[in-house]
């Protein structure tokens, strides 16, 4: 089978090239078998057929992969062309078929319109200006089909502030010891600097990446998908089908298209 991956660089890139050679390893804990279980139960309780499927800002492919095996009509979009190759040679490996574009969330550019869009692992929060949350959510819109689901998950101001906070993670495996640092800052923007020791022979070799995450307010969240023609249908905690705890780290936010 052939994997394709189109480049469509608009404006300003985005790298992670070393985050993309160890994205998988570092969470190898978000379990995507299990988040598209849920994914497809929650469309299944709201009666909603996924039908052509977009996955927005899909990192390396794990979980378009994982929905595209149980026979999703799904393909990716991500502003990283290093994570795009990783998830092409996962496709590759798995005999599978999946069209991958390289377009920022907030200048998608599609060939045709959608039935659902999927937006998971806090995508959203890597937009830290409110005008690109603003722009994503009407480029969404504008190519999703009437009674459309957007289905989208975002860290809280709660993880925000009490969880990255200024806090730092360590990840120490045989492949890379890696240094996660957070520097909180106004607005619930949270700057996050990754530093890569990677082993070879008795030495390491140093690299470093950063970017930043903004939480947003539900009502904030609420307000501008009313303004892009959604309808919020509902919003759970994180893999549940309950209402969010006050402590809650993970919103998932489903919106129906108008």
């Amino acid at each position: 089978m052939i994997t394709y991956c189109i480049i469509e660089r608009k404006g300003e890139s985005v790298a992670y090239e070393t985050f993309a050679d160890y994205y998988d390893l570092l969470t190898d804990n978000v379990g995507y078998k299990a988040r598209a279980d849920y994914i497809e139960k929650h469309f299944e309780n709201i009666g909603h057929d996924m039908g052509l499927t977009l996955d927005l800002a899909c990192g390396t492919g794990s979980l378009t992969l994982e929905l595209k095996k149980r026979g999703v009509d799904i393909y990716g979009i991500d502003a990283s062309a290093e994570m795009l190759s990783q998830a092409m040679q996962k496709a590759y490996e798995a005999d599978e078929s999946i069209l991958y574009l390289c377009q920022k969330m907030q200048s998608i550019d599609l060939y045709g319109t959608i039935d659902t869009c999927l937006c998971t692992l806090d995508s959203i929060n890597h937009l830290t200006d409110i005008a690109d949350v603003k722009k994503t959510f009407e480029r969404v819109s504008l190519f999703m089909n009437p009674n459309g689901v957007f289905l989208f998950d975002v860290n809280t101001p709660y993880k925000h502030e009490k969880v990255l906070s200024d806090n730092v993670f360590v990840f120490d495996t045989e492949e890379v010891y890696c240094v996660w640092q957070n520097t909180p800052r106004e607005d619930n923007i949270t700057d996050i600097t990754l530093d890569f020791f990677i082993p070879e022979g008795e030495n390491y070799y140093r690299m470093s990446e950063e970017f930043s995450e903004r939480a947003y307010p539900l009502e904030v969240l609420r307000k501008l998908l009313e303004d892009a023609g959604f309808e919020v249908v509902s919003v759970f905690g994180d893999m549940t089908f309950e209402a969010p705890k006050e402590d809650e780290q993970r919103l998932i936010i489903t919106a129906r298209k108008l």
